[in-house]
């Protein structure tokens, strides 16, 4: 019987230098894209389904679509205010955080409204019903487009007042740069992301690897329009000290006022004490005569608050 042939098989040196080179370049490109996935996980965390529509509130409301700089649709709730309250021209464009979609926060949408003021509520793209992907640059566009769709509705700058919940408080923030605004309501926002960061994960070194910034505390110093803050001392995610933060590096006007509960629920905890803020920073800043229209390009002064 022949013997079968033996077979052996050699590895060149080059393919197995080329290969360890191979692997040498993929691993920090694999490790650095699984940072950015866990990094934009913590930060976003939006829902599709609506729990609710706007028609649960029980008065007039209107499913907005509009459409940013860069081409993205986005979905809006508006509120218009009831024609006979003093403060009929005055809205506040909600920039609410990072969960859910704009259908989870009827309550808050119902405390604005009973100041007397318009409410609109933009979902970010990738939340709700707005196309696209979120992230930092986008949900400042986002903003923007609110913004805009706002004056084109009718309302003077000086009489849109951008309301930031949680991560939209840095939305809100940015948007005062961009814009010019009748006031600024920060309700439990960090300094930055990478100082929340670094609280939440301390075994990570967040203040060095994060892209996603949402600087607040950085950008404030930068404003000159009423600054209403906020915040609870029983914030567990939150800690209450951002809140001082923020309101030190303010420039003013300026009022810091101390809401009740949780990160999650100061309505619950304790609603009329967070209407209380709300009408005390509007009655402040928005005398009965400055609730008529602003100047027609939405630039004129800003009225003064006091500040404590």
């Amino acid at each position: 019987m022949r013997a079968r042939p033996s077979w052996s098989v050699t590895i060149h040196p080059h393919r197995k230098h080329r290969t360890i080179l191979a692997a040498i370049v993929l691993l920090p490109l694999i490790l650095y894209a699984m940072l950015r996935w866990f990094e934009h996980k913590q930060v976003y965390h939006p829902s599709r389904e609506w729990a609710e529509t706007g028609r649960a509130l029980g008065r007039p409301w209107e499913d907005v679509r509009l459409q940013t700089a860069d081409g993205i649709e986005l979905s809006a709730w508006f509120f218009a205010a009831h024609s006979n309250s003093l403060r009929s021209q005055l809205t506040l464009a909600v920039c609410h955080g990072n969960g859910g979609n704009i259908s989870h926060r009827l309550d808050l949408y119902q405390a604005l409204l009973d100041t007397g003021v318009a409410v609109f509520a933009f979902d970010y793209r990738g939340y709700g019903k707005s196309a696209g992907r979120p992230g930092e640059e986008g949900t400042y566009l986002d903003a923007q487009a609110a913004y805009a769709w706002l004056r084109r509705r009718g309302f003077a700058g000086s009489n849109i007042i951008a309301f930031g919940e949680s991560l939209g408080g840095a939305v809100a923030t940015e948007l005062a740069r961009r814009e010019p605004l009748g006031g600024l309501i920060l309700q439990s926002t960090f300094t930055s992301i990478p100082d929340i960061g670094a609280e939440l994960f301390p075994w990570l070194p967040v203040r060095w690897i994060a892209s996603i910034r949402y600087d607040t505390h950085r950008k404030l110093p930068e404003l000159d329009i009423p600054l209403l803050i906020m915040h609870s001392r029983a914030d567990r995610l939150i800690p209450f000290h951002h809140a001082e933060a923020n309101f030190a590096a303010a420039r003013g006007p300026k009022r810091l006022w101390e809401i009740a509960g949780d990160h999650n629920d100061p309505l619950d905890a304790d609603r009329a004490g967070f209407v209380d803020g709300l009408e005390t920073f509007l009655a402040e800043t928005f005398p009965v005569q400055a609730t008529r229209p602003g100047r027609e390009d939405g630039t004129g002064p800003a009225p003064s608050v006091t500040t404590p």
